[in-house]
């Protein structure tokens, strides 16, 4: 297993990684919508906060060698579901016609107060 953590994602504590190399897998750690220049919230909006998590998402998967188009598995966390389509919009924008499976979670809450949370897996 490789560990990835680019230059340019928001910090984090020694004990988090922003994604692993296992095989021709990369699993992404759950992303919010921080801003990595200030470590917060870009926005309270979850439109805003997905826009976020998706750059930083296609960040980490490019450090891992793979993009958005080679995702296999995408897994959201919504702290109220009334956001899946204000979400959705946006991840339909960054996917086009790829569409790996997803599941959607109801949370009663994330960090910092994000609204949003998705984790994704890709191949290599």
């Amino acid at each position: 297993m490789k560990l990835v953590n680019p230059p340019g994602c928001p910090p984090q504590n020694p004990t988090y990684s922003q994604a692993a190399i296992s095989g021709r897998t990369v699993y992404v750690a759950g992303q919010i919508g921080i801003d990595p220049a200030t470590g917060r919230l870009v926005a309270d909006d979850v439109g805003a906060q997905t826009e976020r998590v998706f750059q930083s998402a296609a960040h980490v998967l490019e450090a891992a060698g793979s993009d958005l188009q080679r995702v296999v598995k995408v897994s959201v966390f919504l702290v109220d579901l009334a956001d899946w389509p204000e979400m959705n919009a946006v991840y339909v924008r960054h996917f086009g016609d790829h569409a790996p499976p997803k599941s959607t979670v109801a949370v009663s809450a994330l960090a910092l107060g994000a609204r949003v949370e998705i984790e994704f897996v890709a191949e290599i």
